[in-house]
């Protein structure tokens, strides 16, 4: 292993849902880490901003316009990575979105199918497109930004526990099978942290209260304290790991 396990130098990453939050944390990480970084979003204002924090860090960047949702999307952002960089050893999931904060029955079928669109099937897509390229280079990583609500329920969250359980199984499945090809598949899973996503519900009187009683640390996270767990788990000091849900959630998962 090498001195620092930790360096990324001359890698490079590809980080979905990165004009924000923790995608915006985890990809300004990798690059203080030493890897040049493709960020992608469906916001142009918010992927160029992170580009560019990143090139202030010293490090390669490359913003692009991704639905993660639409395959053409997808190939174009695998495409524009190999022609920038030449090549793609970490790829990660993070879009997500979550517009559907109700009871089951109460769970519009549009948003439904929003949440699944980005979360599981954005998963799907990205991870299909850059599985060949990383089996010619004879080495990968991938990590899927899936959640605590994908290993325990979480209230009026129905929709959205589902896409991240299914990304937690989609994980093992791909560890499983891409193991002899020497790509590592691991999934993070935050807690709930201060993100556009989640202002509003923490904001709220009752349920910011219910929600903060039940994270044994007593507080939400900011985004900077899950990219660390992203730079691990992409880096050599996590060689021998793959197929794992690593939470930093505060302890909610501990219930």
């Amino acid at each position: 292993m090498a001195d620092n396990p930790f360096d990324l130098s001359g890698k490079v990453a590809a980080v979905s849902g990165s004009g924000r939050g923790i995608g915006r944390a985890i990809a300004l990480a990798l690059a203080r880490a030493g890897a040049d970084v493709a960020v992608f979003s469906r916001t142009e204002e918010q992927f160029c901003a992170t580009a560019e924090q990143i090139e202030e860090l010293g490090c390669r960047a490359l913003g692009m316009r991704v639905d993660v949702s639409v395959p053409a999307d997808v190939d174009a952002m695998v495409a524009g990575v190999l022609e920038e960089f030449g090549r793609l050893d970490i790829m990660i999931n993070n879009a997500g979105l979550n517009p559907s904060y109700a009871r089951v029955e109460r769970v519009k079928e549009e948003d439904y199918d929003l949440i699944m669109d980005v979360n599981v099937k954005g998963v799907f897509l990205c991870s299909q497109r850059v599985i060949p390229v990383m089996k010619d280079q004879g080495k990968g990583c991938i990590i899927n930004v899936a959640s605590a609500a994908g290993l325990v329920a979480l209230y009026k969250c129905s929709a959205y526990s589902a896409s991240k359980g299914a990304v937690v199984q989609l994980t093992r499945t791909m560890a499983l099978e891409l193991a002899p090809f020497n790509i590592r598949v691991n999934a993070l899973c935050p807690g709930f942290a201060t993100t556009d996503m989640t202002d509003e519900l923490l904001e709220h009187p009752r349920e910011g209260e219910r929600i903060l009683s039940h994270i044994p640390m007593g507080r939400v996270a900011e985004p900077e304290e899950m990219a660390p767990a992203a730079v691990f788990l992409a880096s050599e000091a996590s060689s021998y790991m793959t197929g794992a849900a690593l939470c930093v959630d505060g302890g909610w998962t501990c219930w």
